[in-house]
């Protein structure tokens, strides 16, 4: 058994007896620089590192080990932390933890932010854009920050999205001899030198947006993100850079309404054009993820850049090239994708691509097709006697002006194949 012991700033003073026992007991005693430091010496004990890079190092690392092995982390080691890793590749039944109150639960308690209210998000070793989904009027964030630059760099990433006026406290060595803290708006923050630390490292940021009457009122641009705000699909076009090639609104939420989001789930949207599926996708669920592929390059680098602008281009993958091809190298075992849980094709679409999609679906996977010409409408009615789901026309009509008036013009009826996988593959 692994025992995998958290510590907090206050270090060595502040753990239990039992966690004590079994840190002076290790034969082999595995942390961060930091965290061995804060632990008394002992002399015959062997004390080491983390191997770098970390994941590729531990097996050989713990492999060799003989005796008792115990790990230091940071607070709750399950929190953005080494136990989580060590899980991952041991298993539980190899891992005990032993946390210490979190750098979060911390913050929450200075701040009298109950976790009810409050979301956490990580942006430890990632970009700063995750938090970026989080961001609606009244929410309350507590951002894990990789260094004492984030703080002023978090201040221009709300300052940018039109929110100069949240309210942004930094807070540092929270539970240390150290503790220090300061609030100032969003705006006020990003005034700091980023390019410097303009606080100490062990810093965590609490974010409070204001709610959207105060937003609305503050003259800053943030009521034009309001069509973005939230986790439901169907945000406006010009939410996303495109040349046209998009996927509209209406026919999006209705497209993610039969893909069904959820946790965790992985997508394959085929035909990425500006990416806004994938993204709306990710957007909707946590840990959601996304293989987009798409043939033109100009469109491939758009879509990403749009998947960072929402905060999810850590989770969205957008490859370049043509969706047949990369599948049938997929079922020829010549290239490895996360198996989706649901894929969505959004033009393009032939019998070909829509059998190796449909061979590909997870169990209970969900295939949605849309067309627009005759020729795709064909394929996707083959593809229903195929399948099985339904087939549904959208008709959609906006009022537009007319002299003085308003009159409906419609948009061309988009035909959307909806199909969920029942059976279990031959």
């Amino acid at each position: 058994m692994i025992e995998v012991v958290g510590l907090g700033d206050a270090g060595w003073a502040a753990l239990g007896k039992t966690q004590r026992q079994l840190v002076l007991g290790a034969d082999l005693l595995l942390g961060g620089a930091r965290h061995l430091a804060l632990v008394p010496p002992l002399d015959g004990q062997d004390r080491r590192t983390w191997p770098s890079p970390l994941r590729e190092g531990l097996p050989a690392l713990l492999a060799g080990a003989r005796g008792s092995v115990v790990v230091l982390a940071s607070g709750d080691p399950l929190r953005s932390g080494v136990g989580t890793t060590l899980l991952e590749l041991l298993g539980p039944r190899t891992v005990r933890i032993h946390p210490a109150v979190s750098s979060d639960t911390l913050a929450r308690a200075r701040l009298g932010w109950p976790a009810e209210t409050t979301d956490v998000v990580t942006t430890v070793g990632r970009d700063l854009e995750a938090v970026l989904p989080l961001l609606t009027p009244g929410a309350r964030v507590v951002v894990l920050c990789s260094d004492g630059r984030d703080p002023a760099r978090l201040g221009g990433l709300l300052a940018g999205r039109g929110l100069a006026a949240a309210r942004l406290t930094a807070l540092w060595h929270l539970g240390g001899a150290e503790e220090g803290s300061r609030t100032a708006t969003a705006g006020e923050w990003a005034g700091q030198d980023a390019a410097g630390r303009v606080t100490p490292d062990l810093v965590v940021c609490a974010v409070e947006v204001p709610p959207a009457e105060q937003l609305a009122g503050t003259g800053s641009g943030a009521a034009t993100l309001a069509g973005a705000w939230g986790p439901v699909p169907g945000r406006p076009e010009d939410c996303f850079d495109h040349d046209g090639q998009i996927t509209k609104r209406d026919v999006r939420a209705s497209a993610l309404a039969r893909l069904r989001p959820t946790p965790g789930a992985h997508l394959w949207d085929l035909g990425a054009g500006s990416g806004s599926v994938g993204v709306e996708w990710c957007l909707a669920a946590p840990r959601a993820g996304c293989t987009a592929v798409e043939r033109d390059a100009q469109r491939a680098d758009r879509a990403r850049a749009n998947a960072r602008a929402h905060g999810v281009g850590a989770r969205v993958e957008v490859l370049h090239g043509d969706s047949a091809h990369l599948l049938r190298r997929v079922a020829e075992g010549g290239t490895a994708l996360p198996r989706p849980d649901a894929v969505f094709v959004g033009g393009g679409a032939s019998d070909e691509l829509l059998d190796l999609a449909w061979q590909a679906l997870s169990p209970g996977g969900r295939l949605v097709a849309d067309a627009v010409t005759l020729e795709g409408e064909a394929v996707l009615v083959r593809a229903q006697q195929r399948f099985g789901g339904d087939l549904t026309r959208l008709s959609v009509e906006h009022a537009t002006a007319l002299g003085r008036y308003l009159s409906w013009t419609p948009a061309r009826p988009v035909i959307q194949l909806s199909c969920t996988w029942k059976e279990p593959h031959a």
